[in-house]
């Protein structure tokens, strides 16, 4: 799929070298650079990601641990 977007002159100069530095198509880079970024970026992906590191460590009860993340979440803005 074709699509239109302004990028900034710096930006697409510096893609521009990137891209020809490492053998790339402008496409290709565009392409892999809002694959990566909608990966790190997708709440869901990232709530999938935490899901799976906490399964993965158990059910193991660390009262340090948790009362230092509880003092970690009460400071965050919701």
């Amino acid at each position: 799929m074709k699509a239109a977007v302004f990028i900034p002159d710096r930006v697409f100069k510096q893609a521009e070298s990137f891209a020809r530095a490492h053998g790339r198509t402008r496409s290709a880079l565009y392409s892999d650079a809002l694959r990566q970024y909608l990966r790190h970026n997708a709440p869901d992906a990232i709530t999938a990601a935490m899901n799976k590191a906490c399964a993965a460590a158990g059910p193991q009860e660390n009262h340090f641990i948790r009362a230092a993340a509880c003092r970690m979440l009460r400071r965050e803005t919701w």
